[in-house]
């Protein structure tokens, strides 16, 4: 039997049409277009289950370009102290840091033993509750054109008692990688490459240090989106690595350590519904909890555990008027265009997760 032969513009269409996108993919397509017309974003990525799901570029980023993440490396900072008490480098969170700076701390409390400042705990460092004036905003330049940055932070007055109220200060977080390039016997860029990155399947691209070489604590880390998606979704599965990389599957930071960084320890002072744990700032967001790493103008990484979701932004670092428009603006797209269309997919997983 003879078959009628298929018009060749039939048998080009069937080759060369895009297989339908998956509707979440759609749903998200939204998300991708209110990022387009944001002038300071860079990439939106998010995450659902361990799957890529949307990854934008705009303004001429690309996937491989590395983005200064700002104080977003606070969370990282956090994880590497985490991964460093369990490997016993660090006695434990409620460790005095005086053990740490025996050269410095006589000259530091000014001959006074009972110093209030020796109550200082690693703990402290991490909530931002040190009681050091802080050395951001207003007093950043001082800190960072000082000869040692170090001292300079433990030589701040005391504003509160230590342990009470937070204040926000990237020195505690430059502290903590001072402290662990003592007690690893590494820099932190070697052990944070050692711990974190090649476990994950990626070089960590070194950042800049302190007058002694010290690597800074808590900013000017430079990660790709995809990279920060890799923490992220780490994270978000207590610490053990999504199968992928080296790790393959391995736990690489402590399963109780993510569940106490998550933990809200402490109310920002600027915003009554926002909160802080070790390196991780706590909210909520279109009604789920949500735990995120953020870096000044626009870095993040938001996890959404009852959803399974993690979510990057990288934005422009630029100082501007609309810095600050623009942190808004990011947070509106996630609430808006993000977890919405998440939620409506997936909504037996709240309960799943309570039944784990």
């Amino acid at each position: 039997m003879l078959c009628a032969p298929v018009p060749m513009t039939a048998r080009m269409t069937a080759r060369t049409a895009e297989p339908a996108k998956p509707p979440l993919a759609v749903a998200l397509d939204a998300a991708g277009d209110a990022g387009a017309a944001m002038p300071r974003l860079h990439s939106l990525l998010v995450s659902r289950r361990g799957e890529l799901i949307l990854e934008r570029y705009y303004h001429g980023a690309r996937p491989a370009r590395l983005a200064n993440i700002k104080s977003a490396a606070k969370s990282v900072i956090s994880a590497l102290v985490g991964i460093a008490i369990e490997r016993g480098l660090i006695p434990g969170i409620k460790q005095p840091i005086t053990a740490f700076f025996p050269d410095l701390w006589p000259d530091l409390v000014a001959g006074n033993g009972d110093s209030p400042k020796r109550a200082i705990t690693v703990e402290d460092l991490l909530t931002m509750r040190s009681g050091l004036e802080t050395t951001s905003n207003r007093n950043y330049g001082a800190w960072v054109k000082s000869p040692n940055w170090v001292r300079y932070a433990l030589s701040r007055p005391l504003v509160s008692a230590p342990g009470t109220t937070m204040e926000y200060s990237t020195g505690s977080s430059h502290l903590l990688s001072a402290i662990l390039t003592q007690v690893t016997g590494a820099s932190t860029w070697q052990f944070a490459q050692e711990a974190v990155a090649r476990p994950l399947g990626f070089t960590l691209a070194q950042w800049p240090r302190d007058p002694q070489g010290v690597y800074f604590g808590g900013n000017e880390m430079l990660l790709t989106p995809r990279q920060m998606l890799a923490f992220g979704e780490l994270y978000l599965n207590r610490g053990r690595a999504n199968g992928g990389g080296r790790a393959n599957g391995r736990q690489i930071v402590p399963a109780q350590w993510v569940e106490a960084s998550l933990v809200p320890r402490v109310q920002s002072r600027r915003e009554s519904e926002r909160y802080y744990g070790y390196g991780w700032w706590i909210r909520e967001l279109a009604g789920y909890q949500t735990s995120y790493a953020w870096g000044y103008g626009g870095q993040f990484i938001f996890l959404v555990p009852d959803l399974d979701l993690v979510i990057v932004t990288t934005s422009s670092t630029a100082v501007g008027d609309d810095r600050r428009g623009h942190t808004r603006a990011v947070y509106d797209l996630v609430e808006r265009f993000v977890i919405p269309p998440i939620a409506s997919a997936t909504p037996n997983t709240a309960a799943a997760r309570g039944q784990q």
